[in-house]
């Protein structure tokens, strides 16, 4: 009986395939058993509502933080850039009319806008002064809010870090896990509320677990939060920068 023995040629092309297999295969498995939490502070491996107590504890515990972006309520929509702590904040707000600085230490509230801000609400509010008088009086001054005044209550919480990011780090209905991304060079796991309206929370996959970025449910703007523990002064301004309005400041935050 004549055994048959394959060409040199097939052999090769048979060992070659068997080589090509089993590398593949090595491949697959190694991509297979990659860690996506590898060098990460492994909260990507917990369940959203544990990475969403993670995300705000580590925000509770933190001394000063900055934000940015917009928001939009009831009253109208805002652009913010502020830094805030526990006993005050720093920062701008952008309304629909104006644009104004606000500072607060303890329970004392500045306000500072240029003279068209100060002019435009003398002249709707009809004033015995002249709007342009007005602006010229105040521009680029800091302006101390009245506790009592109307506006007091609301200028203040824009430089409320407690009542802001209670605010913004709370998402509604049943928490799920989203995508991971990145903001900025971070890496961030993402948790999203229910409904598609409850809002998306991006927390730090590196180091402790703050939230990074928070945007609200139902199209009410996007906040990045940054600088968590981050120190910065807060300063009285000047008596030569301060004027006292004398009377009930404008609402012209809306």
């Amino acid at each position: 009986m004549t055994s048959f023995v394959p060409p040199v040629r097939t052999r090769r092309r048979a060992a070659l395939a068997v080589v090509l297999c089993a590398g593949l295969t090595a491949a697959l498995t190694g991509c297979g058993d990659e860690d996506p939490d590898k060098g990460t502070n492994g909260i990507g491996r917990l369940s959203a509502a544990q990475i969403e107590k993670r995300a705000q504890a580590a925000a509770d515990s933190a001394d000063a933080v900055r934000l940015a972006g917009t928001l939009v309520s009831k009253g109208g929509t805002y652009k913010l850039d502020m830094r805030l702590k526990a006993d005050g904040g720093t920062g701008s707000v952008t309304s629909r009319t104006s644009t104004f600085e606000l500072l607060r230490i303890g329970d004392e509230v500045y306000l500072k806008a240029d003279s068209g801000f100060w002019s435009h609400e003398e002249k709707d509010k009809q004033s015995s002064h002249s709007g342009a008088a007005a602006g010229d009086k105040l521009q680029d001054k800091y302006v101390k809010v009245p506790q009592d005044d109307p506006t007091y209550k609301q200028l203040r919480g824009f430089t409320d870090m407690k009542t802001l990011l209670d605010g913004m780090l709370t998402l509604h209905g049943k928490v799920n896990k989203g995508d991971r991304g990145k903001v900025g060079s971070v890496r961030t796991i993402q948790i999203l509320g229910g409904k598609g309206e409850g809002g998306a929370l991006d927390v730090s996959l590196k180091g402790t677990p703050y939230p990074l970025r928070f945007a609200r449910g139902g199209g009410g703007g996007t906040i990045t939060l940054a600088d968590w523990g981050t120190d910065f002064t807060l300063e009285a301004p000047a008596k030569d920068d301060t004027v006292d309005y004398g009377q009930q400041l404008p609402r012209s935050t809306s």
